[in-house]
């Protein structure tokens, strides 16, 4: 957002705003000084994050499309290359087809009914959308018969569930927006309630079923743990072929050719979307959020309700079945696993080689380490946006380049870069939370950026008129005001640290296993007990998560409440 634009340059009675600028502060004879943040102060800010992004994130891209275009001919000419992206293709485009169908219904009832629950299912949602893939693997694995175990149809159930949540918030945010007159009018002409939607409701809503679809395909694409856990290694979709070529089979060549077709692919998607949301978007009399009706007539009662049954039968089944198969075992239901995480033997002297508490608590001390340092260079890069211009719009875009990327490939360009002398440092411990922390800086970003960017232009220009220095108005005015959206931010670093798997996989060695590695270990040996426990670390990961995501739900809708 250009800052001029948003704030306009003067304030009543012609006094102007203080503006914030590279260069050092004067005063001009009758008018307040003009205030501008010293050059130090403000490379300073810069400096961490961007440097932070070259080394981890630049470079590692740079050497990965470089060792990808240079191997590329022969890996090209495998058949069993276009098998991979062709399987990545089609479930993709059939999971995103039948999530959009899922999730009509559910996005209407939402944006258009008052009714008891309504922002608890929103948040349920959200926290099924944001549960690790491990998780939502796990969960699929355990509520499927056997029959449809490690099979596609069961990856394309957990993608849909997993993904509801995008319909539900893209459309529904602008269906609770878009004004009703053509639909009552066409209503009142005799058109049936499925014609509305067919020639008037879906055009309006095309531009967000547009991102939605792209959004969910990107998802559905790029798909890493879910397929590790319901694939059954006999199918793999282009994420887990990198990671299967480049650590099982040593062609790290072929994996990294692979990563610049997932690139070129995903490159093809945006332009597309992008280029379809301008092509079918119109100027719409959107209005703002009217008071939601309750449902009055019982057809309407009857769609809310049974909306909201189906829907939460399909997020909660999942995470039932979860806690039931952590509980089973093999002459019935025990605790037997979850007693027995710590004990690494199946019978005496007989180790399994997996330690789950360990797992756990290497989790949380990942988690802690990328937590704060993504908050750390997550507040520099927001001061840093918010307090210059051009400097500011590059690093604002060089932070969201890690969301546009998978995390496989961000740990595999990792690996490959980091993997010789003097920048030997696969087997160095920090290197996974600072993984971690490329792949949550985004989130941080996007969460603080907007109430800095918000803080009102009145304050600063009262403190530059009561004798204020530029540094000491910005430290005593836009400072505090990051507190709050910190806290929250912090609350997402954590959970997307604590469910990451696809860097994870590349860059943890033997000893520093986190959950989502160890869960999926687990579930794929033989044998009752470990299974079970591989269920119950799966159970602790979603509890977290959810807990974390409503808990923040509940505290942005009170914000706005307050607000």
């Amino acid at each position: 957002m250009n800052r001029d634009a948003a704030f306009p340059g003067h304030l009543g009675r012609g006094w102007p705003l203080p503006r914030w600028r590279l260069g050092r502060s004067h005063s001009t004879h009758g008018s307040p000084a003009v205030n501008r943040l010293p050059r130090r102060l403000l490379v300073a800010l810069v400096a961490p994050p961007a440097a932070f992004l070259v080394v981890f994130y630049v470079w590692p891209f740079v050497t990965l499309l470089a060792r990808g275009l240079t191997d590329g001919s022969d890996v090209l000419g495998r058949s069993a290359t276009w098998e991979v992206v062709w399987f990545s293709l089609w479930q993709a485009a059939v999971s995103t087809v039948l999530t959009i169908a899922a999730g009509l219904v559910p996005a209407y009832v939402v944006a258009r009914f008052r009714f008891p629950g309504r922002r608890l299912l929103s948040g349920l949602l959200t926290s099924v959308f944001v549960l690790p893939t491990v998780v939502m693997g796990a969960a699929m694995l355990a509520l499927l018969p056997a029959s449809l175990e490690r099979s596609v149809w069961a990856i394309v159930a957990a993608h849909v569930a997993f993904n509801l949540a995008v319909v539900v918030r893209t459309v529904g945010a602008v269906w609770e927006h878009l004004p009703t007159d053509l639909e009552a009018a066409a209503a009142t002409l005799g058109a049936r309630p499925l014609r509305v939607v067919a020639r008037i409701t879906l055009p309006l809503l095309r531009p967000a079923l547009t991102a939605a679809a792209s959004i969910v395909f990107l998802f559905t694409f790029t798909s890493f743990g879910v397929i590790r856990i319901l694939g059954g290694g006999r199918r793999a979709t282009v994420e887990v072929e990198i990671w299967r070529r480049a650590t099982q089979l040593g062609d790290v060549g072929a994996a990294a050719v692979l990563s610049v077709v997932q690139l070129v692919v995903l490159g093809v998607l945006v332009v597309w979307g992008g280029a379809s949301a301008r092509r079918h978007s119109r100027a719409l009399a959107l209005r703002p959020v009217a008071r939601r009706q309750r449902a009055r007539r019982p057809g309407e009662r009857a769609l809310v309700v049974t909306t909201v049954c189906l829907t939460s039968v399909v997020i909660a089944a999942p995470l039932v079945a979860l806690v039931e198969r952590s509980l089973r075992a093999a002459s019935g239901y025990s605790i037997a696993a979850w007693r027995d995480l710590g004990d690494v033997e199946v019978r005496p002297g007989v180790s399994t080689g997996i330690d789950p508490v360990a797992a756990l608590l290497t989790s949380l001390r990942i988690a802690a380490a990328a937590t704060v340092l993504s908050i750390v260079l997550g507040a520099l890069a927001t001061l840093a946006v918010a307090a210059t211009r051009r400097a500011g719009r590059l690093l604002d875009t060089g932070v969201m380049l890690p969301i546009g990327t998978s995390a496989v490939t961000i740990g595999f360009g990792m690996l490959i870069t980091f993997d010789q002398a003097p920048f030997d440092w696969r087997a160095s411990a920090w290197l996974i939370p600072v993984g971690h922390a490329l792949v949550a800086l985004p989130f941080v970003v996007r969460v603080a950026l907007p109430v800095v960017r918000g803080v009102d232009p009145q304050l600063l220009h009262a403190a530059a008129t009561l004798g204020a220095s530029p540094t000491r108005a910005w430290r005593a005015i836009t400072l505090p005001h990051l507190r709050r959206p910190l806290v929250v931010a912090a609350g997402f670093a954590a959970a997307i640290s604590l469910g990451e798997f696809g860097a994870t996989s590349f860059l943890s060695r033997s000893g520093s296993e986190t959950m989502p590695i160890v869960i999926e270990r687990l579930l794929g040996r033989t044998g009752t007990l470990l299974q079970a426990q591989g269920y119950a670390l799966a159970t602790i990961l979603a509890a977290v998560t959810i807990a974390v995501v409503l808990l923040l739900d509940r505290d942005g809708g009170a914000d706005a409440r307050r607000a």
